[in-house]
């Protein structure tokens, strides 16, 4: 393995807008599941009908707290979800297996700059946080989903800063309570 990695499947939550971005979930499932133990809400998994509260708790204590990275695809809207923000924001708080390591995925809906950057003001801003503390990396969906070791790299980072730089996690800013865009 390059840079003396190992061969560790590592415990992946996938956060998305579950309206807008379902088909670049399930493609990155089929194509990369097999490098990761999944650790995502499936659908039908939590009913729908119940509280917000409950909803935001199940999804900490059941999935979230069990993950050791947590992937965000980032597509138009995520930036919006007040899901995705509780989802990231448990990720970075401290549990018992310590603090989970984070990523963004660009998807190709996700509008670039003219250069080929993209602007932290579009991505959650719990992600940008931790972005701009060198905590978490973005990626563009065509980029890191080129290959098997890519997607295994960039997982595997994520893994390590947990450890060797939880110091740099953002995770003070106030929970969204609502979604900013329809």
């Amino acid at each position: 393995m390059a840079n003396g990695q190992t061969d560790t499947r590592h415990k992946v939550f996938i956060s998305y807008y579950h309206h807008d971005d379902q088909a670049y979930k399930d493609t990155f499932e089929k194509s990369f599941g097999h490098l990761f133990i999944n650790k995502s809400v499936g659908d039908g998994d939590i009913d729908t009908d119940v509280s917000t509260e409950y909803v935001k708790r199940l999804i900490q204590l059941g999935y979230i707290s069990d993950s050791s990275v947590i992937v965000v695809l980032i597509g138009p809207k995520t930036k919006c979800r007040k899901h995705v923000d509780w989802e990231i924001s448990a990720a970075l708080a401290k549990k018992v297996g310590g603090y989970s390591g984070l990523i963004g995925i660009l998807l190709p809906t996700f509008q670039l700059l003219p250069n080929g950057n993209y602007s932290t003001t579009e991505i959650p801003e719990r992600l940008a946080d931790n972005v701009t503390s060198k905590y978490a990396t973005v990626f563009t969906w065509d980029w890191v989903c080129q290959s098997d070791q890519r997607i295994k790299d960039a997982i595997e980072k994520a893994f390590t800063s947990r450890v060797s730089d939880s110091d740099k996690i953002r995770n003070s800013r106030l929970q969204m309570s609502r979604n900013t865009c329809s």
